[in-house]
């Protein structure tokens, strides 16, 4: 093969994972491409984790406009101007994009804009979007493909246009009835946005729960919460067929408990899963191996079948978390590096950003059950921290499971700024504390965080 370009390191696809591998190795020197067919920096700042938190923003913006009495304040109804809601979050992608060129200029590391196909062992042939070819070797070389929204084959879906959530992100008005199949993270976070911009909002779940993998707890709060806000909530709908085409009519034939069920609506949004981006890049050619669901096989080092070749983030089958595929990149980078660290046995925190937030680390109740580990359970509702009454936003709890050592096996909360919260009982889980590090901690009053003085006073003593 002639006009071969040798490289130490060639990433395939510039998300979270890759992009930080492809930094890091350049700016030590080494000679590092990364190949990007269309989204540079991934799909994250690109048209999922951020532009959708963009999104959900506004949207609160317009329930507290609606909310404003509760505060005091007087507010003319509130008209919501989805082209600006759009465009505000076209600005920030665009910044995004800005500030990943200046990364990629500023560490030494090539962007190759152009589609990759493996063609030989770590050898990719780029079509490049400007026209013509390159092939590139890499001494190492690193798949990070990301992974797409997947529509499945249920009769008249795909011919119905559904929207992903791509294209409800770039709406430019308020659908009058979205209907969303999947009460998952995506179907949920963008149910409740539409709804507070003013859509109609109908979910269809295939489980006897959203997100129903969780707490029944859990689920059944969620699920309170968006009945509580107007939304259609049917769980254990399976969906048969699909008439007509999303943003003018569709009709969804579903069944629910043996009974027929039919919803129409103007806008679908297939909000099921995601399938990993691992077809029609060659993968055999290099011999890297896919799972039976399509994902680069690979060890808990991040190796694949290859030998120098590894794969990271969404289509690695790692959780679908740029948090994760960011330590992904750790895990390679110090694999690389011949420093010893894995996936296995490494916390994956959850954070659902509906309005309030569901964050979770750690064991659930559920789990622990299923795995036979004892535990202690504390809980305590939201309106015991009193900063949210200062807030006016009281709904929901935090719990904690606590072993038998006094260690913190796993945290759930749902309440208004979850996320932030999380993250301080992680720390703790990290470096193995007793859960009495938390309830003896000062914390500053007002806070969320201050709550978790009042969660861990509630754990009952050890039997």
């Amino acid at each position: 093969m002639t006009g071969i370009e040798d490289y130490d390191l060639v990433v395939l696809g510039s998300g979270e994972a890759g992009k930080y591998l492809a930094w890091t190795l350049a700016a030590e020197g080494k000679r590092a491409a990364v190949v990007e067919r269309r989204y540079v920096g991934g799909s994250c700042p690109n048209v999922a984790c951020l532009p959708s938190k963009n999104l959900i923003h506004s949207a609160k913006v317009a329930s507290y406009v609606r909310r404003a009495h509760e505060f005091g304040v007087r507010a003319d109804g509130g008209t919501v101007d989805m082209a600006a809601v759009r465009d505000r979050k076209r600005a920030m992608v665009a910044g995004l994009i800005a500030l990943h060129e200046h990364k990629f200029e500023a560490s030494g590391a090539e962007l190759v804009r152009g589609h990759g196909t493996f063609v030989g062992p770590r050898t990719v042939e780029v079509t490049l979007t400007a026209g013509g070819t390159r092939t590139l070797r890499g001494a190492a070389v690193v798949v990070s493909t990301g992974s797409r929204a997947r529509v499945d084959d249920t009769p008249g879906l795909r011919a119905a246009r559904p929207l992903t959530h791509v294209e409800a992100l770039e709406l430019d008005r308020v659908p009058d009835h979205l209907v969303v199949l999947g009460a998952g993270y995506i179907g949920l976070e963008l149910a409740q946005a539409f709804r507070r911009f003013g859509s109609r909002v109908t979910v269809l779940e295939r489980n006897p729960a959203p997100i129903s993998k969780e707490d029944p707890d859990v689920t059944a709060a969620v699920a309170d919460l968006l009945r509580d806000e107007g939304i259609d909530l049917f769980t254990g709908a399976t969906v048969e067929r699909v008439e007509g085409e999303s943003g003018t009519s569709v009709r969804i034939h579903a069944s629910r408990g043996g009974s027929p069920l039919a919803v129409e609506g103007t806008h679908l949004l297939a909000a099921g899963g995601r399938t990993p981006n691992t077809d029609g890049i060659g993968l055999e050619a290099a011999g890297i191996e896919v799972d039976s669901r399509g994902h680069v096989r690979v060890d808990d080092r991040l190796r694949t079948t290859a030998a120098n070749v590894f794969a990271v983030g969404d289509c690695a089958g790692s959780p679908y978390f740029t948090h994760i595929a960011f330590d992904d990149f750790r895990v390679v980078r110090d694999a690389m590096a011949g420093k010893d660290r894995a996936t296995a046995g490494r916390p994956v925190p959850y954070c659902l950003f509906t309005d309030p937030e569901l964050a979770r680390v750690g064991l659930s109740e559920r789990e622990a059950r299923d795995r036979g580990i004892a535990y202690r359970l504390a809980k305590i509702p939201m309106d015991r921290v009193l900063r949210t009454r200062t807030l006016s936003e009281t709904r929901g709890f935090m719990k904690a499971l606590i072993g038998p050592d006094d260690r913190i096996l796993g945290f759930t909360m749902f309440g208004v700024e979850a996320g932030e919260v999380m993250p301080v009982v992680q720390v703790a889980m990290a470096a193995g504390l007793p859960y009495t590090a938390l309830r003896d901690a000062v914390l500053t009053h007002p806070t969320m965080a201050e709550g978790l003085n009042v969660l861990f006073a509630a754990v009952s003593a050890a039997s």
